[in-house]
């Protein structure tokens, strides 16, 4: 008995322990269960006291009566699946007729409440049927980002979403990005957990850091270029768009298309080439993007207009090029001066950290989502890495990145050094850096290649 008692003892220990260290397999285990049971034996009742039911139809009240049978009660939504995630619960329900999706989402609130969740998200997946989101612990206050995420080109997991999903940056359909945050907000901390996801992938990273490189400057083993002051900037920058003319030239050599040219082999973007011949894709992040707009004396505004036009070209064409902008700063907008609102339309992609006026979070979503500005506003100086992350369609939620130290992206850079490819047009930005600890110097130069 003894025995039995102090195993049950250790137990409730052991799953007390995984509750608060790893809330994320103890869902899985013991928590997911549990919710599965309560929300599948409690769902029509609670569907009914939450006012999202209607009345049986006309051919049921008449069959009822025709046999004189108790009147059928009112239907909920149909519930189709119900399954367990490492978060929580998904539920993908039917409306009936008559029923709209706004009447579920006004009443997520109260769903949370009935099943005892830390939150419901409801999402239209086509016309009538809806997918509902249940976390059963706060997501973002520890984030565990799960092991198989879904990777792909230019595709990689940067944070969680306040739903349980992760947030991905797909360079593909997301071209272009602005990241805005003040000080201590978790700004490079997203920036150095994208630079750690993309060095193991085979694309060219770009750096502009004009605080002389102290934030990008230990990740440089694995950037083909870096510039790390204004003058240096421009000169990159124009190489960059140098380099995206050569690729449109190249894209339409390799075009040509006639008569006998299938549809497949046509393109406009260097992702329908041969891989034979297509350009290695190419990420520019800018880190402090007020650095390189702002001018102290007339002196300055000749590099500043040679910085905005590249900047607004590469923004209006890049993307068929294979060349993305990731444009970081504390703060962006029309106070940079000519040119600075023209290239933030460019930016698709939208991340606001913690800001220190309501002005900065306009200047992210003013133009594409005002329903995020109260959220924006509410992240509060002990939540850093919260963010929210939206695009221009509308979308917009609740994030937070895990904790990348600098020694963490540093080392993931180290390792994947060796892929790191040369650009021809941008060999003149190559950082020049020591050898690693360990490594051993060839014993003969190679000599340059020759015609």
């Amino acid at each position: 008995m003894v025995t039995v008692l102090v195993l049950s003892g250790v137990g409730i220990a052991g799953v007390l322990i995984l509750r608060r260290v790893r809330p994320d397999l103890y869902r899985m285990v013991v928590g997911g269960p549990v919710a599965r049971v309560r929300v599948g034996w409690t769902y029509g009742s609670v569907m009914d006291a939450c006012g999202l039911t209607v009345p049986p139809s006309r051919a049921r009240i008449a069959v009822a009566r025709a046999l004189r049978r108790e009147m059928p009660a009112n239907r909920p939504p149909k519930l189709l699946r119900l399954r367990t995630t490492r978060t929580g619960l998904v539920a993908r329900v039917r409306l009936q007729p008559g029923q709209d999706a706004f009447d579920v989402i006004t009443a997520a609130d109260r769903l949370r409440h009935a099943w005892r969740l830390h939150q419901v998200t409801v999402k239209e997946l086509r016309s009538g049927v809806l997918e509902l989101s249940m976390t059963g612990y706060d997501v973002l206050s520890r984030v565990h980002l799960p092991v198989r995420s879904e990777r792909s080109a230019l595709r990689v997991p940067v944070a969680m979403r306040e739903d349980g999903g992760v947030h991905y940056r797909d360079f593909r359909k997301v071209p272009h990005s602005l990241v805005l945050g003040a000080t201590e907000s978790g700004k490079s901390v997203y920036q150095r957990g994208l630079v750690k996801e993309l060095a193991r992938q085979p694309v060219a990273l770009v750096g502009i850091d004009c605080k002389q490189g102290v934030e990008l400057a230990p990740l440089a083993r694995r950037f083909t270029a870096l510039a790390d002051n204004p003058d240096t900037a421009a000169d990159l920058l124009e190489a960059l768009v140098a380099e995206m003319i050569e690729r449109f030239q190249v894209i339409r050599t390799a075009q040509r298309i006639s008569a006998d040219t299938s549809d497949a082999e046509i393109t406009s973007d260097i992702w329908g080439l041969p891989e034979k011949i297509r350009p290695i894709p190419i990420v520019v992040m800018v880190d402090e993007v007020a650095e390189l707009l702002l001018v102290a004396s007339a002196s300055e505004k000749k590099r500043r207009e040679r910085i905005i036009t590249a900047l607004i070209r590469l923004g209006q064409l890049a993307r068929a090029a294979g060349i993305y902008l990731e444009v970081c700063g504390q703060r962006f907008g029309s106070e940079l001066g000519d040119g600075a609102t023209m290239l933030r339309a460019q930016l698709t992609g939208r991340v606001c950290h913690r800001v220190n006026d309501e002005a900065s979070a306009k200047m992210a979503f003013g133009d594409i989502s005002p329903e995020a500005l109260g959220s924006v506003l509410s992240i509060a100086p002990e939540q850093p890495g919260t963010a929210v992350a939206a695009d221009t369609s509308g979308g917009w939620a609740r994030v937070r990145t895990p904790d990348t130290s600098l020694r963490d992206a540093v080392a993931a850079c180290n390792r994947y050094a060796h892929l790191t490819p040369d650009v021809a047009a941008l060999d003149a930005f190559r950082p020049v850096l020591p050898p690693l600890p360990g490594s051993t110097p060839p014993a003969v130069a190679p000599a340059p290649a020759t015609a």
